[in-house]
C-alpha cells in the first residue's frame, strides 16, 4: 500500500458528455480515497462552452491559476460550438496545453480480452494489442492558429483577386523533436523496448528534420529496437498488424488522426484515456492533464448514455504518473476489467446477451468494484 497523503487535483468537467463522465471518475477517486485512507481535495473550474458563457473566455486565468497550483488536473471534454464562432472552446487545451508546458500525451490501447468481438477488427487480429501512442502537442499546425500575428507563423483565410485562399503553418524546433522522441525510447524502456517513429519524410520538410533527430536521439538507447514508418503505411499498419506495435512517436497532427484511429481496436473511443505530461515535477511525480479522448458528444450529452470508462481510466492514469499512486491505478484499471468481463457494457458497446448500463450505473458498479479490491487495505 501506498503512502496515505493529500492531493490536490483541479476538475474541468466541461462541455457535452464531460460533466456526465466526469462525476463518474470522481466517484471512483473518492472511493480509491475511503479504501486507501487518501484525501484527495477537488477544485472545479469552468471550462469550453460553460466558460466562455460565463467569463468569455474558454478558460479564464483564475482558471489556469487553480490549474497551476495543484497536482493534477482531471479534464472532461469541451467542444460543441458552432463553426466561425469568435472564441472556440477548444481553446482551453490549447491555453493549458501551452501554458503549464504539457508537451507529450500518452494514449495507451490495450483492449479488453473480452471486447475483442466489440470492434470492427478481427478478434485474432486484436490478439496480443498492448501499444501507447506518444504525441506531441505544443508544435505543428494546430498553433499557428493562436498565434496569428507571430512572424513566420501565418495562419489564416485571406481574399485575393482569383479568390479566397487560406495557409497554416507547421513549424518544429530541433528541441521540441527531440524531448518527444526521449519519453518514447523511456517509455519504451519500461515496456516491451521498441519505438516506432512516424513521419511523411517523403513530402515534409519538418518530417525531414523529425527523421533526423529522432535516428540521432536513438543512439542513446541501443537497447531498444527504432524504426521509422511514413503516417500512411502506419494508418494501415494498426489495422493490419496492430500487435507489431509498442511505442509510437509522432507529431501533433498525426497523432491526432492516429489515435481516434487507434481507439477503434479497443472497441469505441469511450475506452480510451490520455494523460499530457510536461517537465515539471511535484512532490509525488510529473504534473499532468487527464482527459478521455471521446470529445463532448453534444448528441448524447445529458442522456445518461455516455461511457464513463475512458474517463475512470483516465483518473487511474492520474494517479500513476501524477500522485505516484500506482497500486491505486492498478485497482480501478482491475475494477473495469472485472466488470467487463462480467458482461455490463454501455450503449456504444452494445452486444448480444451483454447487460446495457447507463453512464451512472456503470460508474457504480467500477465504483464498487473499487471497494470490493481494495478491501483489505481499508483504514
Amino acid at each position: 500500500m501506498g503512502t496515505q497523503g493529500t492531493y490536490s487535483i483541479a476538475v474541468l468537467p466541461g462541455d457535452g458528455i464531460g460533466p456526465e463522465v466526469t462525476e463518474q471518475a470522481v466517484h471512483v477517486l473518492q472511493a480509491i480515497a475511503r479504501q486507501y485512507g487518501h484525501s484527495f481535495h477537488f477544485q472545479y473550474g469552468l471550462v469550453g462552452l460553460a466558460a466562455i458563457e460565463a467569463e468569455g473566455k474558454a478558460i479564464s486565468d483564475e482558471t489556469l491559476a487553480v490549474c497551476q497550483g495543484s497536482d493534477a488536473i482531471l479534464f472532461g471534454a469541451v467542444g460543441g460550438a458552432q463553426p466561425g464562432a469568435a472564441v472556440k472552446p477548444e481553446e482551453a487545451l490549447f491555453r493549458l496545453r501551452k501554458g503549464l508546458q504539457f508537451f507529450a500525451n500518452l494514449r495507451p490501447v490495450r483492449p479488453s480480452p473480452a471486447m475483442l468481438d466489440a470492434s470492427s477488427i478481427k478478434p485474432e487480429i486484436l490478439q496480443g494489442v498492448d501499444l501507447i501512442v506518444v504525441r506531441e502537442l505544443t508544435g505543428g499546425l494546430y498553433y499557428g492558429h493562436l498565434e496569428p500575428s507571430v512572424p513566420g507563423k501565418p495562419s489564416e483565410i485571406r481574399e485575393t483577386p482569383q479568390g479566397y485562399e487560406a495557409i497554416d503553418t507547421l513549424l518544429y524546433t530541433e528541441a521540441e523533436i527531440e524531448r518527444i522522441v526521449r519519453v518514447a525510447f523511456d517509455l519504451a524502456r519500461e515496456r516491451r523496448k521498441k519505438v516506432t517513429s512516424v513521419d511523411k519524410a517523403n513530402v515534409l520538410s519538418s518530417s525531414v528534420l523529425w527523421r533526423r533527430v529522432a535516428e540521432r536521439v536513438s543512439k542513446d538507447y541501443p537497447d531498444v529496437a527504432f524504426e521509422h514508418l511514413l503516417v500512411d503505411a502506419c494508418a494501415m499498419h494498426l489495422i493490419r498488424r496492430p500487435a507489431s506495435f509498442d511505442v509510437i512517436v509522432t507529431e501533433n497532427l498525426f497523432g491526432d488522426i492516429l489515435t481516434d484511429e487507434a481507439s477503434m481496436l479497443a472497441g469505441s473511443m469511450g475506452m480510451l484515456p490520455s494523460a499530457s505530461l510536461g517537465t515539471r515535477r511535484t512532490e509525488h511525480g510529473i504534473f499532468g492533464l487527464y482527459e478521455p479522448i471521446h470529445g463532448s458528444a453534444p448528441d448524447i450529452a445529458g442522456q445518461n448514455k455516455a461511457n464513463p470508462i475512458a474517463a475512470i481510466l483516465t483518473a487511474a492514469m492520474l494517479l500513476r504518473h501524477s500522485l505516484g499512486l500506482k497500486e491505486e491505478a492498478a485497482t480501478i484499471e482491475a475494477a473495469v476489467e472485472q466488470c467487463i468481463q462480467a458482461g455490463y457494457r454501455t450503449e456504444d458497446l452494445r452486444e448480444e446477451g451483454k447487460k446495457i448500463l447507463g453512464t451512472k450505473e456503470m460508474g457504480q458498479r467500477i465504483a464498487e468494484r473499487v471497494v470490493a479490491l481494495a478491501g483489505s487495505h481499508t483504514a
